[in-house]
Order: C-alpha cells, then structure tokens, then sequence
C-alpha cells in the first residue's frame, strides 16, 4: 500500500536533483533537455528584447511628436473675404489665443505663421518649411528649447532664425552664416508676383530628434513671417498644447466652444494616429509569433523528458514498489521538467535585459561591424534604435514561458506515474 507524503516533499527535490545531474550513460540529462533549456532561453531572450525595443520606440516616437509639434491644430473654415477671395487665415488670433488659453487643461495657445520656401547658402539648395512663432512660445517647444543637441542661443532667435540640424548639414551653415530664404508668393507689384528673396543670420540649430523635422524646420520670428508671407495682422493657424495628451480628445468640444463657429481641429492623433494604430497591430503580430517560438521551445522539454523517463524506467518500478504514490513519481518529473523551464526563463530574463540597458553599444558594434549604415533614419524618423524596461513586458514573458513549461511537462510526467512497476521490472 502506498504511503501519502506531502506534495513536493525533500526526497522528491532530492531525486529529481539526482537525475538532473546524472551524467547522460546513467540515464540522466540527455542532448535534447539541454536543446531545450537553450532554445527557453533565446525565446525568452527575443521576447524581452523585442517587446523593450518596440516600447522604446513607441515612445520616442510619440515624444517627438509631442515634444515638437502642436497637440492640437486650430484651424480657420474656408470663407470668403470682401474682395471675392478665399482665406482660412485668422484675423482675431490674440483674442482667440487667449479664449483657448482659458480652456482648462491647455498650457499653451500659439499663433503661428506657416510656409513652405527655398532655402539657399553658397549654392546648395533645400526645401523647408518655415514656422513664424513668438520667441517667448518657440522657448515652450520642448525638442526644441531643450533638443538633443544645439548650437547657438535661443534667446537670439528675435535677431535671425532658428534652423534644424538636417538643414544646417545639407546647406552647410553654421552659427552666424546668412541663409537666403526663397518664396514664389513674394512682393505684389502692378506686374504681378514677384518672388521674395530675404536674408537671416542663423542664431540657433537644434536637433529635435526626429529626421523629418530636423530635415525641413526653419523657425522665424512671428512679425517677420507675416511680412515675408503677406500675412499683416492675421495668423495661418493657433498651435495648441496640452496637460495630457493622451486625453487630447476629451478637449474637442471645449476648444471648439473657445474657438468659435469658424474652428476647426486637428488634433495629434489624427495627424499620426493610423502609424500609431500600425504600431500596436505589428506589436501583436511579433509578440503571437515569438509566443509560438516560446512553445516550440517549451514543447522541446517533453521530448527531453520522455528520454528521461525511458531511461529511468528500472527506476519507477523500484520506486513504486517502495511505496511511492503516483504523484509522487508525478512530481519528480515534473520538477525535472519544470527546472528546465525556470533556468532557461532566468537566463532569458537575464540576457533580455542586459540586451535592453546595453543595446547603445550593442547597436554600434553591430553598426561597426556591418561596416554603418544599418540604421537609415530618413526611413525610420528617429536616430537611434531605441530600447525600454518595462515591468508589465518582463512579467509577460516570465508568465508565459514559465506557463508553458509547466504545462508541457505535466504530460511525459503523468506518464512517468502511471508506468506499471511490475511492466517496468519485467525485464530487468
């Protein structure tokens, strides 16, 4: 008659320690446990990394667009002026600026002035889009004001321009050079058009962080973007920020109120919302596709320890016949299994984040060693892969690989208990 002991009990540790560390002629850890226990591992390993690297870049990503764009975009409707023309620009915009300012919850209401020209230097051409803001709401901007990188002082901008790094590398301009700003819609004569050719002395470059705005940004003086662009005493647009801007939308109403019958918005997410929306479908994807390298692996740990009980066959049956219960057997083999699961997690874990707080050098060396150019940030937006530990991500995968390796275990290990022991002995 068997005996009952409590669940996992010294002895059960103590046999299944045994088998593990016998020597595989003695019928203990075989090739595929420790296939297993590497393919754990590296799954684990690619699930930590990827699920650090994505919400890094979700991140970046979204504080770049907050941090150097308008949340919210305030808008005139197309009406029709005195003289029969077509216009959206504001006329009443310190009014209005100071009407949306009163909207709980917003930081900062901005006139702004925008346009896209030719900017020149010594030769070299480039297309830019020109923003004229206030110098005290261009200090508010904060890749800006407080960028990745600058030269220069913003509290000059009142004195030239303020121009991305990307324009300053492809016109080759420096703190104190002149850049020739070009535009089509220039000085009316009774001849027509003419284009408009002024000159600024670039005072400030900033690197925001973000290729396409670095790429294309100028920044000029709010008055002198409304004489440059024929736009005396009216505004293009309000550039609205926000406390929350995650909680942008429960502003909608509020700022159309403020911004009366003409308003129109456009609010961040609706400017990147379908990349955004992109991002979480292609985080699905990964996370369901390297969940099932994490089975595969897991599901390695069965063949392991069928091996393993095939080889411990003599074993069973002496045990049984000692008085040993099926679930003790059950237990044994499960710990055998399960053990493989928990090292193969732990050093996943380990190297995941090791991965995620190094991945600087990391990326460099294979930057060095690819011989550069692996990461192209006119495609990709940002300069850098970049990397984030979060807890909820970690837990994740330990809950899920540790799942698995749990469960499939249970299956070769209730084998293991039900063995006959006088089938077992037979032919010992």
């Amino acid at each position: 008659m068997t005996g009952q002991t409590a669940p996992f009990s010294r002895f059960e540790w103590m046999i299944a320690w045994r088998y593990l560390r016998a020597k595989r002629a003695e019928g203990g850890v075989s090739v595929m446990t420790w296939i297993s226990l590497i393919g754990i591992t590296l799954a684990v390993f690619a699930l930590i990394a990827t699920l650090a690297v994505r919400s890094g870049f979700r991140e970046e990503f979204v504080d770049t667009i907050l941090g150097a764009n308008a949340h919210v975009t305030l808008y005139s409707a197309l009406r029709v002026t005195e003289t029969g023309q077509t216009t959206r620009t504001i006329s009443d915009y310190v009014d209005l600026a100071e009407r949306v300012r009163a909207v709980e919850g917003v930081t900062r209401a901005a006139p702004l002035i925008k346009g896209q020209v030719m900017a020149s230097h010594r030769g070299a051409t480039a297309g830019v889009e020109v923003f004229g803001i206030a110098a005290d709401d261009l200090a508010t901007i904060p890749r800006v004001a407080q960028p990745l990188d600058f030269q220069g002082d913003i509290a000059d901008f009142d004195n030239g321009v303020a121009i991305g790094s990307g324009v300053a590398r492809e016109l080759g301009l420096n703190i104190g050079d002149r850049i020739q700003l070009i535009s089509p819609n220039g000085v009316k004569t009774a001849f027509g058009t003419s284009p408009r050719v002024n000159n600024y002395d670039v005072v400030y470059i900033f690197t925001a962080g973000r290729y396409d705005i670095d790429r294309t940004r100028v920044y000029l003086p709010f008055t002198e973007a409304q004489e440059y662009f024929n736009r005396e005493g009216v505004a293009d647009e309000l550039e609205v920020m926000v406390e929350n801007p995650d909680a942008v939308d429960d502003l909608t109403l509020p700022l159309l109120q403020a911004g009366g019958d003409n308003a129109l918005l456009w609010t961040w997410r609706d400017a990147s919302g379908s990349f955004l929306r992109a991002l979480d479908i292609e985080d699905n994807v990964m996370f369901i596709i390297l969940s099932i390298l994490v089975l595969i692996a897991a599901m390695n740990i069965v063949s392991g320890l069928i091996m393993l009980v095939k080889n411990k066959g003599r074993d069973i049956g002496i045990l049984r016949t000692i008085g040993l219960s099926e679930g003790s057997i059950l237990r044994i083999f499960f710990i055998c299994g399960a053990a493989t699961g928990i090292i193969g997690t732990a050093l996943g874990v380990i190297l995941g984040c090791l991965f995620a707080i190094w991945i600087d050098p990391i990326f460099s060396l294979v930057n060095y060693i690819s011989g550069g150019g692996v990461w192209d940030p006119s495609i990709r937006g940002i300069y850098a892969l970049p990397a984030k530990l979060e807890l909820a991500d970690v837990l994740s995968a330990v809950a899920l690989s540790l799942g698995l390796s749990f469960v499939v275990t249970i299956f070769p290990a209730r084998r293991a208990a039900r063995m006959n022991p006088v089938e077992a002995l037979r032919y010992e």
